[in-house]
């Protein structure tokens, strides 16, 4: 890693995540003792879909959004939850009282086909059931990763067509996005900014992306990126609070030009973007990405039942 390296999900430390539980299929089990088999579709293949979400105010953030994203995924791919969203709402509270969390906390909500009866790759393999697993952290992101911002580096791992892998589904299957950050690495950069098929600007490897042009906010098409959460939270406020934002293609051209650059995604919310293949964006004032933090802020107080 380069010097400094940071991520999007840089965390504060808290030595309370060396003893948490983990759900595994209905059990709370130490983390040290949790473990899935080796003939898990997930493991062996990575069939699998996730969620991430956020706790606050002892109430997980738009929890219908993300599970609506959750159940389309799995019926795509012929997945069978084997649980309703009361279910599901129920496991992720029963692992959030048994870690003692009720806010700044982090979870990765996991999905998996199952165990498979030989190590191929037939999906009929797979006749045990689903595995469902929840890892949860007390996590609050970082502070330095919010003022510094994130580096970019352009790579040439591009998103997928629709035909390949559709981006809209967040699979276990994140080998494109692993290759890119490691690209971004080998450039310098904190993390990867990915182009489409056409060679337009698109996603990072772990979040959507937005710039800032003349007081305008854009972000791209959602052909060929993941549908996120909070990327539609970001537009839709935009439109709410009147300022202007466009789903478009745009080149790296626009890109290198921007006043601001800043990344969402469930964990960092919004995270500012410092440079794009070295070349520093804007001034490093980020009045519009400050006001679109501050209306999200409110808008999850809202959601949680904060103050």
């Amino acid at each position: 890693m380069p010097a400094e390296s940071q991520t999007t999900h840089d965390a504060v430390a808290d030595d309370r995540n060396k003893d948490l539980k983990i759900y595994i299929n209905g059990d709370l089990v130490h983390r040290d003792e949790a473990k899935v088999s080796v003939y898990d579709s997930g493991f062996m293949l990575g069939d699998g879909m996730w969620e991430g979400m956020r706790l606050y105010n002892g109430k997980w953030a738009f929890f219908d959004e993300h599970m609506d994203r959750f159940f389309d995924s799995c019926k795509a791919v012929s997945l069978d939850v084997g649980m309703s969203r009361a279910d599901i709402l129920d496991a992720l509270n029963r692992t959030a009282a048994a870690n003692g969390m009720t806010g700044d906390a982090h979870c990765r909500m996991m999905l998996t086909r199952g165990v498979k009866d030989k190590p191929f790759q037939h999906p009929a393999l797979s006749r045990q059931g689903p595995t469902f697993v929840i890892i949860m952290e007390h996590s609050r992101p970082s502070d330095s990763v919010q003022s510094k911002g994130i580096r970019l580096a352009t790579v040439p791992q591009v998103r997928g067509l629709p035909m390949s892998q559709d981006a809209k589904l967040n699979s276990h299957s994140k080998l494109n996005c692993v290759i890119a950050c490691l690209q971004a690495e080998a450039a310098g950069a904190d993390e990867a900014l990915m182009l489409d098929p056409y060679g337009f600007v698109n996603t990072t490897n772990a979040c959507n992306f937005f710039i800032v042009r003349r007081g305008e906010v854009w972000t791209s098409t959602p052909d060929h990126c993941m549908n996120g959460v909070t990327r539609q939270k970001v537009i839709d406020l935009c439109r709410e609070n009147d300022i202007p934002v466009f789903e478009k293609n745009y080149t790296l051209y626009e890109a290198y030009g921007a006043e601001e650059a800043f990344l969402t995604g469930t964990f960092g919310a919004q995270t500012p973007v410092a440079s794009i293949d070295g070349k520093p964006i804007g001034s490093g004032e980020r009045p519009v990405t400050a006001r679109i933090r501050a209306l999200y802020k409110e808008l999850v107080q809202r959601d949680t039942g904060g103050a």
